[in-house]
C-alpha cells in the first residue's frame, strides 16, 4: 500500500472529525457577493428566501424559516406547538443537550426515553411505557435521528397519533437521510436542521424549522418567522404584544446555506464511502460493531460510530488517534446521566440499566471529515488496528 500503510507522525496533517467543507465550484461565494453587491448585508434578503424555499423543496417540506440555530428551532417548534410551564415533553437520552435545553427555556419538564439497539435512537417500547406512565400530561415528543441514523419512525408516529401528541423531528444531524424514501424531518409536525460547522452541510451556524403538514403550515411558519424577528407587531412604531426573540439568519449566512445544499448529495456519498471504508478496515476486529443501518435506513452517515466490548476501549482508540494528531469523540453522554438533568425522570427500555448508557460507555466517533483521502482513511484505521497487535 505504500504510504498508506505508515503510521502518521505527531507532525502529519490534523485530520478533523467533522469540518466545514465549501464546494469547489465556490457557489457560496456567489452568492456571497450577490448580497454584498446588492448590499442585502444583515437583515433577511433574497438569500433567506431562497434558502428557505431550496431546503424545503429538496426535503419536501410544505415551508420553512431560516434561524439563527438548530436550537432555536427546537425552542420555536416547541413553542408553536403549545409548550409552556410544567408540561411534559418526551426526549431521547442519547442526544446532544441542544435537544433537551428549549425544553427548560419553555419552563416545561423533560423525560428522558431510552434507546434500542436497533436503530441508537428512541426507543418506541420505551416511548410507549413512557405514555402510558403520563397519559394525558405529555405536550409534545421530540425525537432525534442521531449521526445521521433515522429512528424507527413508523411505531414512534404511531405511538404519538394513539396519544394525540404533536411529534416534532429534531434532525440536526440527519439533513439528507431517507426513512422508507422519504426524508427525516418530515414525518412530524415540525422538524428542525442544524447547518453548525460540523453538520454535513454547514453555515458557520444557523438552522431551519420546517412545517410539514399542509393545515395552516404557511400560517404556521409566518408566526414562527414573527416571534424569530423579536415580536413586532405591524405597527409604524415598535410595538410588542408578545415575547419575541432575535432568532432570524442573516442573508450571508443564507448565501453560504444555499452553495452548500448544492453540494449536499455529494457529501452525503463522501460520507456513506467513509463508513463503507471504516466497516471494511475495522469490521472484523475483534469486539468491534458498526453503528446500525437498517434496511429501511438511508442514512446521511454524518459521522461514522463504533462500539468496542472487548480488550480495547474507547479511550484506547481515542488516546492513540490523538497522539497522531487525528480526532475523534465518545458518544453522546446520555442525558439522564448530566448533572443539569439529573432529577428529571428517565424510562428505560431494559429492566435493569439502559441501552443508551452502554452506547456511550462503548462508543467512538470516528473521523468523518468529508475532505479526508483515502491516504487518510488508511492513516486512521492502521492506527487502530495497531492496538489489536
Amino acid at each position: 500500500m505504500g504510504k498508506s500503510n505508515d503510521i502518521a507522525s505527531q507532525d502529519s496533517a490534523k485530520i478533523y472529525l467533522s469540518s466545514p467543507h465549501m464546494s469547489d465550484e465556490g457557489y457560496e461565494q456567489a452568492y456571497i457577493k450577490e448580497a454584498f453587491d446588492t448590499n442585502w448585508i444583515a437583515p433577511l434578503g433574497a438569500n433567506v428566501n431562497g434558502f428557505e424555499n431550496e431546503l424545503s423543496s429538496k426535503v419536501g417540506a410544505k415551508c420553512a424559516a431560516a434561524l439563527s440555530a438548530g436550537t432555536a428551532a427546537i425552542h420555536l417548534a416547541l413553542k408553536a406547538v403549545g409548550v409552556g410551564e410544567g408540561d411534559i415533553v418526551f426526549c431521547p437520552s442519547l442526544t446532544f443537550s441542544a435537544t433537551a435545553n428549549p425544553i427548560v427555556y419553555q419552563n416545561a419538564t423533560p423525560v428522558f426515553i431510552d434507546s434500542d439497539e436497533e436503530t441508537w435512537n428512541m426507543s418506541p417500547a420505551a416511548l410507549d411505557k413512557a405514555f402510558q406512565k403520563y397519559e394525558g400530561r405529555v405536550k409534545a415528543v421530540l425525537v432525534v435521528h442521531l449521526y445521521g441514523l433515522s429512528a424507527d419512525l413508523d411505531k414512534i408516529v404511531e405511538l404519538c397519533d394513539k396519544y394525540n401528541v404533536p411529534l416534532i423531528e429534531d434532525a440536526a444531524e440527519s439533513l439528507g437521510t431517507l426513512y422508507k424514501g422519504k426524508y427525516t424531518g418530515t414525518f412530524g409536525k415540525y422538524g428542525i436542521f442544524s447547518f453548525n460547522g460540523n453538520k454535513i452541510i454547514t453555515t458557520s451556524g444557523g438552522g431551519m424549522l420546517v412545517a410539514n403538514d399542509e393545515k395552516d403550515a404557511e400560517e404556521r411558519i409566518a408566526k414562527v418567522r414573527f416571534w424569530a424577528t423579536q415580536a413586532r407587531d405591524a405597527a409604524r412604531w415598535y410595538q410588542h404584544s408578545e415575547l419575541g426573540y432575535n432568532y432570524r439568519m442573516s442573508n450571508i449566512v443564507a448565501g453560504i446555506g444555499r452553495g452548500q445544499l448544492r453540494v449536499l448529495d455529494a457529501r452525503v456519498q463522501k460520507k456513506k464511502h467513509i463508513f463503507e471504508f471504516y466497516k471494511r478496515e475495522l469490521g472484523q476486529l475483534d469486539g468491534i460493531k458498526m453503528m446500525p443501518v437498517n434496511d429501511w435506513n438511508e442514512p446521511n452517515y454524518w459521522l461514522s460510530c463504533i462500539t468496542l466490548n472487548g480488550k480495547v476501549k474507547p479511550l484506547d482508540v481515542m488516546i492513540a488517534l490523538e497522539s497522531e494528531n487525528i480526532e475523534s469523540r465518545p458518544i453522546w453522554k446520555p442525558m439522564h446521566l448530566q448533572p443539569f438533568y439529573s432529577e428529571c425522570n428517565f424510562i428505560s427500555q431494559c429492566e435493569s440499566g439502559s441501552v443508551s448508557e452502554e452506547i456511550f460507555k462503548s462508543g467512538v466517533c470516528l473521523p468523518s471529515d468529508t475532505k479526508m483521502t483515502d491516504e487518510d482513511l488508511y492513516r486512521v484505521v492502521n492506527i487502530i488496528k495497531k492496538l489489536w497487535r
